[in-house]
């Protein structure tokens, strides 16, 4: 059996699961960092708190704290069913099970509706979407993606993560996006055409494997880098 969503859903990632997704050491976590298509993850807040805040960015953060909770109570119920249909495609190591599955990330998940309303007071929580994002060029050193481009390729077409893309590159210096492959752990079949594209207008980029492993063919990220800014 397949997952089948009918679009992006909001389901949030826990702190340690973004260190393991995007193989970020303590020298990353002090960079200036942005990540986009956040959703109800904990990584902004676990941030906040070590005193390294960061900026995420979804359009979900138009909506208030009672609306986002109401939103993820929604999506629990089908995430939680599918994934129970689904097991086969998951490594069941670090996370032993579908209920250990649901209790880390409604853990993760409460703990970013808690900081919601106050983050985003303090400008941690943007409302924004790719492929138009509100900031300067350059403006952040390192920009992290994850469960939005390539994860939902049955959703979004090759012209979407392209421009998608060169905007996280507008933005930053660097971009780390996971993972690669779709939401059923199929390749993406826009992998190779972006790579193919940015290549040839300078774009450093290179497919690194993470310690993350949940997703059974889910363990790479593909890491992009600009060229230097030129010193004037």
């Amino acid at each position: 059996m397949d997952f089948h969503y009918k679009d992006i859903i909001p389901w949030g990632r826990s702190f340690n699961e973004y260190l393991d997704m995007f193989n970020l050491s303590e020298e990353d976590m002090a960079r200036d960092i942005v990540g986009v298509g956040d959703g109800p993850a904990s990584f902004n807040v676990r941030m906040y708190q070590r005193g390294t805040p960061v900026v995420s960015v979804d359009p979900i953060y138009r909506y208030s704290e009672t609306e986002l909770r109401q939103r993820i109570q929604k999506t629990y119920d089908d995430v939680i069913a599918q994934a129970n249909q689904n097991q086969d495609k998951f490594v069941w190591t670090k996370i032993a099970s579908v209920d250990e599955l649901a209790q880390i990330r409604m853990q993760a998940m409460d703990e970013f509706c808690r900081d919601f309303e106050s983050g985003k007071q303090q400008g941690r929580y943007i409302d924004a979407s790719l492929p138009h994002l509100p900031f300067p060029d350059r403006h952040f050193d390192l920009v992290l993606s994850a469960h939005l481009l390539f994860f939902y390729s049955a959703n979004r077409d090759l012209a979407f993560h392209l421009n998608g893309i060169r905007e996280l590159l507008r933005i930053g210096s660097e971009v780390r996006i996971f993972p690669i492959v779709d939401v059923n752990s199929n390749p993406s079949p826009f992998v190779s055409p972006v790579i193919d594209e940015l290549e040839t207008n300078g774009i450093v980029c290179s497919v690194e494997r993470v310690p993350y492993h949940f997703q059974k063919t889910g363990n790479e990220m593909l890491v992009l880098t600009n060229a230097p800014t030129p010193t004037k």
